[in-house]
């Protein structure tokens, strides 16, 4: 068994881990591709007449019902996850997510349909929001339920890396259609590739998880029925509290990192200091890619010198560098490039929050627990970050900054007390050997 737990990842392990992170990548370019094209679809989907405010109000409104959606599609398919299997769940997020975005692309707009075309879409975006609850938690507890044990940490932070290429895949094809195009193009016909694009691919990837297998963890409880005799949900509420908490105050770092670092910053740099846009997004697309490097990275370390260690020092040098990049960007823009690549380098510590939500719950109850806490903190500070950020910089222009240092503040706390859990077992496992 021991063996087991410390051999290297076989063929079988790589293919799992590029299939689970091929399809993460397009269902999360499936629920970002909204935002890029916002200005034309709340320009087709909503009367002409209105308030230019309200349009994008309503606009904005739709793409938020998303991230509101999420919880509870992400606790329905954890629930059956937890009872009936992971495979199941895993094929069924990427379905319910590639099926809205196709009929997305499809949707005529509010000059055929006239208010039902914004209904429809706000009904499509809810689907959208509960396949992608379902899809992050459930990937990361597939990878790490067919990995070694050993390599659990490399296999989440590839994952996430993954999900991450999934946004830049979106930027990168938003940027080829607006050049491509004109206003009026893509205002015609233009805007519904991208949903075409990211459905077409979405039942492809689809399609290659049928040669994904149920992982032997899951098969095992099975045939040693282990499975959770309540429902999965009561026993994490009522037993596993500490590792909600853990658990919710680790999102809060993943989601307000990538807010405020990768999706906020470039109209920042632009609204405080007059950067061109041409020039922050380039800034944007180099700082994504360092991003997806660090997830990789940090996986890679959490296996070599362990959850704890990892997030203390990676912690700390996200406060570093995301400190210097906003610094930079306000007093020397010819580094901005070498700041924000090295601040989305750093960013990558996030990659280390997986492993440890997924060492926090017990199997029986992992899907579950993990879904719980990710979606519900996703929720609420994946929401009220933009908020909180333009609330602080009516005191300073530094918010932005200020916000990360406090997260990365979090990150170092919850990983001294992952360290001091970590001695207090090694411990207890001493005193019961002896």
């Amino acid at each position: 068994m021991e063996q087991e737990h410390a051999r290297p990842l076989n063929r079988q392990d790589y293919k799992t881990l590029v299939l689970a992170a091929l399809g993460g990548a397009l269902e999360f370019y499936d629920f970002i591709i909204f935002v890029f094209f916002a200005a034309v679809i709340g320009e087709l989907f909503f009367p002409a007449d209105i308030p230019e405010w309200l349009r994008q109000l309503q606009t904005f409104a739709i793409f938020a019902a998303g991230y509101l959606a999420r919880p509870l599609g992400g606790l329905i398919m954890a629930h059956f996850g937890d009872s009936k299997g992971r495979k199941k769940m895993f094929s069924l997020s990427i379905l319910l997510m590639a099926l809205p975005t196709l009929a997305m692309g499809l949707l005529p707009t509010y000059a055929t349909l006239g208010i039902a075309a914004p209904i429809l879409l706000l009904l499509l975006r809810v689907l959208q929001g509960a396949a992608i609850g379902g899809e992050v938690p459930g990937a990361w507890v597939f990878v790490a339920e067919h990995v070694p044990q050993k390599r659990v940490g490399f296999a989440c932070g590839t994952l996430t890396a993954g999900l991450t290429f999934g946004i830049l895949l979106g930027s990168l094809v938003a940027t080829l259609i607006n050049t491509s195009m004109t206003p009026q193009t893509i205002a015609e016909t233009g805007w519904r590739i991208p949903f075409l694009l990211g459905g077409a691919f979405g039942l492809l990837a689809m399609y290659l998880r049928r040669w994904l297998h149920e992982t032997p963890v899951f098969t095992q409880m099975q045939q040693r029925k282990a499975l959770s005799d309540e429902l999965p949900l009561k026993t994490v509420v009522a037993h596993h509290r500490q590792s909600v908490v853990v658990s919710m105050l680790l999102t809060w770092l993943l989601s307000a990192c990538i807010v405020v670092v990768l999706l906020m910053a470039p109209a920042l740099l632009q609204k405080l200091h007059g950067l061109p846009a041409a020039l922050t997004l380039k800034a944007n697309s180099l700082a994504t890619v360092m991003l997806i490097f660090g997830c990789i990275i940090s996986g890679a370390l959490v296996d070599r010198i362990g959850a704890a260690t990892t997030l203390i020092v990676g912690s700390l040098l996200l406060a570093v560098t995301s400190w210097t990049f906003f610094t930079v960007a306000a007093e020397y823009p010819a580094w901005l490039f070498s700041a924000y690549a090295l601040a989305g380098l750093c960013v990558g510590v996030v990659g280390v929050v997986p492993f440890v939500m997924v060492s926090a719950f017990p199997p029986a109850v992992r899907f579950t627990g993990i879904s719980f806490s990710y979606n519900l903190s996703y929720a609420i500070f994946g929401g009220l970050t933009p908020i909180m950020v333009t609330l602080m910089m009516k005191l300073t222009p530094m918010a932005p900054a200020y916000y990360v240092l406090g997260l990365a503040g979090v990150g170092v706390l919850v990983g001294l007390w992952l360290k001091r859990a970590s001695a207090q077992r090694v411990l207890l496992q001493q005193v019961s050997a002896q």
